[in-house]
């Protein structure tokens, strides 16, 4: 199971998981329901408590890894597998351009 903090702007906003299944849940923190309400990380998944699961990667997600030439730098630098998107999201959008980031959790953090 991989993990990682999704922080929007300098807010933690919630956790995106890639469970041992295959699937991918991404839940707000609760604090961050009861502060920002309006504060969505996209309109496709606008705050709430309960948490989101998908089969695949939320498109949202999928949108900030890297495309073309720009991926296969960041595949071959980081010796991800180009079709391993929760470990491309998790090694590329840690500094994305716009209010996103994505922070891995480490296993002992955990």
């Amino acid at each position: 199971m991989r993990s990682a903090k999704i922080y929007y702007k300098e807010s933690v906003a919630g956790k995106l998981v890639e469970t041992n299944e295959g699937d991918y849940v991404f839940q707000y923190e609760e604090q961050y329901v009861e502060n920002h309400p309006n504060e969505y990380i996209t309109f496709t998944m606008p705050v709430s408590t309960v948490p989101y699961i998908e089969k695949r990667l939320f498109p949202f997600f999928e949108g900030l890894i890297p495309e073309g030439w720009l991926l296969d730098i960041a595949a071959k630098g980081w010796k991800i597998n180009p079709n391993d998107r929760m470990g491309l999201l998790m090694a590329c959008c840690r500094n994305c351009i716009g209010a996103v980031s994505v922070v891995p959790i480490s296993e002992e953090n955990e």
